[in-house]
């Protein structure tokens, strides 16, 4: 069937006569079958040759990001060790931390265009420098060679954290890209949860010195592996790390998206606070850094659970609103227990709860932008990460004012997390029949592209009825040219151009 189909006429023309009584319908030559069935095993064989990719790069970038991430929260568990060790504030080791959202929101939009000008060179400088700043925090025993580290370190992450699409369309076919991507986001992840756990129990008895030439030494192995894998040039992309202007103000012009932005920079926020400020809140209740650290495990740990399981099925049947609506009460009842229980078995379950449907919403909230975005989704998922970083940035500075008195921290948390309600009642359950807003700029390219489609069913309903005409008019010519013969034999020629 598949090579009748191939010779089939490829188009048919109508031409009249000059007298207009009679039509001739004359049919282009089908392609030559050799031709076809040479064309057709290069076709198959192109088809089974496909390019597998390079996967190295993808997974020594996977444990860079990691490693940014570990070294991001090296202090979160272990602060009021730290503050002790180093002879300062809560709040002062509280900015080792907070420096990351904060240089992150300043420098993403230069770390973008740097990434899509040189890639490689500047990717493998910023993993190399944040393996340099993780040993400048060891090369020392005093809170300057710290904060000096972690600035460092922090210059590193936007250029590191924004290479991800662009590695994945570089170094993996078009298929692969997706899976590319989710290995190297997973590496945050894996991050946290190793700087959660080696925190309290490296730096235990004062011997922070040890967690952080550990620490130094997990970040040099991934930042010479991903050295050497980018010696490798990758195939050119369409993929780009720089936020478009023009694309940025398209977008941010939709209530939608503006919507979404404001969730995420709530959500988002109280995430980044707890993981910030939990050990130092539940201090003065006699809980250790260990079992701090255990905590903000189970939180991480039930959030990646939760994308896994939740987010996909979200997503898929478009209930957004409905589960941005229950993440939102969840995340103000969980906060306000902690706050006002001093059990730790209460706040151990407030807490995993909390993770389980808050984390998730981040993974929702990036497919409904990147679908709203269309075209313009690279850019729709980087407005969003701005907006989760600088609401981490707000709201763990609220909290930080409050460190020294629990129930009000938290309290602060959950009023951040109510003013989530008006945002989620602004959403419009999305369906597969939501008319389009053709008064932005996406809206309106969608609502063409809609309105393109019945008009090519029309043209192919309309090729059909031609074909299938032609055809009938062939037949009736075939049919009608011996009558046309008896006729001109019994009609006398007419000579227009005969002299009189």
């Amino acid at each position: 069937m598949g090579e009748m189909s191939l010779l089939q006429c490829r188009g048919w023309m109508q031409a009249t006569s000059v007298g207009g009584d009679s039509t001739i319908l004359a049919v282009s030559e089908p392609e030559p079958l050799l031709q076809i069935s040479a064309a057709a095993p290069r076709s198959r064989a192109d088809s089974v040759a496909t390019p597998r990719g390079d996967w190295a790069p993808v997974i020594w970038y996977a444990l860079t990001a990691a490693a940014v991430q570990m070294l991001w929260l090296t202090f979160a568990a272990i602060t009021t060790d730290s503050a002790h060790h180093y002879g300062v504030s809560v709040t002062a080791v509280g900015w080792l931390s907070e420096i990351f959202p904060l240089l992150y929101v300043v420098l993403a939009i230069p770390a973008g265009a740097l990434l899509d000008d040189r890639f490689r060179p500047a990717l493998g400088c910023a993993a190399a420098l944040m393996a340099l700043g993780a040993f400048v925090r060891a090369g020392g025993d005093s809170f300057a060679w710290a904060l000096t580290g972690q600035v460092a370190i922090a210059v590193a992450q936007p250029v590191i954290l924004s290479a991800v699409g662009k590695l994945a369309g570089e170094y993996l076919p078009e298929r692969d890209r997706p899976n590319g991507i989710a290995v190297g986001s997973a590496g945050n992840f894996v991050g946290m949860l190793v700087a959660l756990g080696l925190g309290p129990v490296l730096a235990a008895h004062g011997h922070l010195e040890r967690l952080l030439l550990v620490e130094a030494g997990l970040a040099l192995i991934p930042a010479v592996g991903l050295a050497f894998a980018l010696r490798r040039p990758g195939q050119p992309s369409d993929e780009h790390a720089a936020i478009a202007g023009s694309a940025a103000r398209s977008l941010w012009s939709i209530p939608e998206m503006r919507t979404l932005c404001s969730l995420v920079f709530l959500g988002f926020g109280i995430f980044v606070a707890l993981a910030t400020w939990l050990q130092t809140l539940l201090h003065p209740d006699g809980v250790s850094d260990t079992t701090a650290g255990i905590l903000l495990v189970a939180m991480v740990v039930a959030g990646v659970v939760g994308c896994a399981v939740l987010a996909p099925g979200v997503s898929q049947r478009r209930i957004e609103r409905r589960y941005m609506l229950i993440a939102t009460c969840v995340t103000a009842a969980g906060c306000l227990v902690c706050g006002a229980s001093d059990t730790l078995a209460v706040r151990a379950v407030a807490l995993t709860v909390i993770g389980f449907v808050l984390l998730p919403a981040l993974p929702i909230v990036m497919t409904a932008a990147e679908r709203l975005g269309g075209p313009l989704a690279g850019t729709a998922g980087a407005i969003v990460w701005l907006a989760g970083n600088l609401g981490g940035l707000v709201v763990a500075l609220i909290v930080q004012a409050l460190v020294h008195h629990p129930f009000p921290a938290f309290a602060a948390m959950t009023v951040v997390a109510l003013c989530g309600f008006p945002l989620v009642l602004r959403l419009q359950e999305a369906s597969p029949t939501r008319p389009v807003d053709i008064d932005h700029p996406i809206g309106a390219a969608d609502a063409r592209n809609e309105q393109a489609e019945p008009g090519r069913a029309r043209d192919g309903a309309a090729d059909d009825d031609g074909r299938a005409s032609a055809e009938s008019g062939l037949e009736r010519a075939g049919a009608e040219e011996p009558e046309r013969a008896e006729g001109d034999r019994d009609q006398p020629v007419d000579r227009g151009d005969a002299p009189e």
